[in-house]
């Protein structure tokens, strides 16, 4: 059984996990130097360094610019 961290939903194969998280809205990620909200999959390449898509910020990296929007829900209440 394959969990998605963000939302806690599980899926019978690692294929079915990694197709919801492209599109879990519980996973999204915001930039907070351009304030675009994006996939996880779209700020990264590899899988381990993320930087915002947008060809015009300077954000960069998880926890410095990049945030998931559920972390950013718990430090503001």
């Amino acid at each position: 059984m394959h969990t998605c961290r963000n939302c806690n939903q599980s899926f019978q194969t690692e294929l079915a996990l990694e197709l919801h998280r492209d599109t879990c809205s519980a996973g999204q990620l915001f930039c907070q130097v351009c304030g675009d909200r994006f996939s996880e999959a779209a700020a990264t390449e590899d899988g381990w360094h993320y930087a915002c898509p947008n060809d015009d910020c300077e954000g960069s990296g998880l926890k410095e610019d990049l945030y998931l929007i559920e972390d950013l829900r718990t430090t503001t209440h």
